[in-house]
């Protein structure tokens, strides 16, 4: 039986086989070893601080080996088909979201990012619940793919060498004398052919192959099968990366930009985080400070519609020390207007009811020293809340002001 375990950020898993203990997630051996081995894998690959963050491995008595998810949430695919899907905690007046709650406001945040095409990123999607993250990631690739094969795939003109029974564009002199000396019925030409084994058609069947391998899912393996036998007369994507240098940047790709944003995240398969290995198909893995602060610069840059504000991401320009330079102060994000600067910091993190609202002496102590290199009015501490609303929607981030620290 295919293993299809659902837990949140600082779950754990175990394989203790003769039962499960209270809060941790049971998956079998073979699945908890080659996690295990991801890892690992990282660590050794030096990823060490990213494989810590990602995961942990420890050992508890009377359980044994015990595997804790830390701050990445996405989905990890098994070779064998199954799949560990690592959700966003969020809680509402102390009570913790559902899984289905949690699945979405995990994809309304990831809907507002730039690197997550979102073309049609439709509601249906986000209220999907009995779908992972992955396969819907993967619908929404197929469904864009799709409705690009109906329009029609690009075609374009490219050199074609070959020893052919025809003579065809150019002789090719050299070849042609040192292949056919005795063989005067054939010709080593060259000559333009109209072809639709394109580099943006290349990466979009390697996908297509790769996601065959890893979707867990049999409709959506028969649905990138028929896209597959679309691209027939495509070859698949030797050198990637070579192809990705010659992906063209003139108008008639312009249809193509989102369907390559997919490529490029499942071809990666790393979404923020540099992490790979041989132990497991496919990871699609995101650390929650960073959604959390890209959902926040992105819902104000759609509100700061004033051209004279401009929202700026993960600002470099000042360093706590200047004589020597040292210590690179590198706010979330820094709004610079016609009334001043103000310095926005997002901690992905819950708040308590205690008087300083359980905010650390150090978070502190780094927002004092933005305000003042970067000569802002006001520094802003935005903190993660959950509230669900009528309309099914979650309010996330858009009423989380809760610290401001005037200069």
């Amino acid at each position: 039986m295919k293993t299809r375990v659902t837990l949140k950020e600082y779950g754990t898993i175990c394989k203790n086989p003769s039962g499960i203990p209270l809060g941790y997630h049971h998956v079998d051996g073979e699945t908890f070893d080659r996690l295990e081995r991801f890892v690992l894998e990282n660590r050794a690959l030096g990823n060490g601080t990213d494989a810590l963050e990602l995961m942990t491995v420890a050992s508890r008595r009377g359980i044994g080996k015990i595997i804790s998810a830390k701050n990445h949430v996405g989905v990890i695919a098994i070779p064998d088909g199954g799949q560990i899907e690592i959700l966003p905690k969020f809680y509402d007046r102390d009570l913790e979201s559902s899984d289905a709650q949690a699945k979405q406001i995990f994809l309304q945040m990831l809907r507002t990012i730039e690197e997550i095409p979102n073309k049609q990123f439709s509601k249906t999607n986000l209220s999907s619940e009995k779908n992972d993250i992955l396969d819907i990631f993967i619908r929404m690739f197929i469904e864009e793919t799709s409705a690009l094969v109906k329009r029609g795939l690009k075609s374009d003109y490219e050199e074609h060498q070959d020893n052919e029974y025809f003579f065809k564009g150019k002789l090719q002199i050299s070849r042609h004398l040192r292949l056919n000396a005795a063989h005067k019925e054939r010709f080593y030409v060259a000559y333009d052919e109209y072809s639709m084994n394109q580099p943006e058609n290349r990466l979009i069947k390697t996908t297509v192959e790769r996601l065959m391998k890893v979707s867990g899912r049999l409709k959506t393996r028969k649905d990138l099968y028929v896209l597959l036998t679309e691209l027939e007369c495509v070859e698949s994507s030797v050198y990637p990366e070579q192809d990705w240098a010659h992906v063209s940047a003139d108008r008639t790709v312009k249809e193509y930009k989102t369907i390559l944003g997919w490529c490029r995240l499942f071809l990666s398969g790393q979404s923020f985080s540099p992490f790979r290995g041989d132990s497991l198909a496919y990871a699609l893995l995101y650390p929650m400070e960073l959604v959390f602060e890209r959902y926040i610069a992105e819902l104000l840059k759609a509100k700061a519609e004033h051209p004279k504000i401009r929202v700026k991401v993960q600002y470099r320009m000042n360093y706590l020390f200047q004589k020597p330079t040292r210590f690179q102060l590198k706010p979330d994000v820094v709004v610079e207007g016609p009334s001043g600067v103000a310095v926005i910091d997002t901690k992905w993190k819950l708040l308590t009811h205690t008087p300083d609202y359980g905010i650390s002496q150090g978070d502190m102590y780094q927002a004092y020293a933005y305000g003042k290199k970067y000569g802002a009015s006001s520094v802003y501490l935005i903190y993660k809340v959950f509230h669900r609303l009528r309309s099914q929607s979650y309010m996330i981030a858009e009423t989380v002001l809760m610290f401001e620290y005037v200069f």
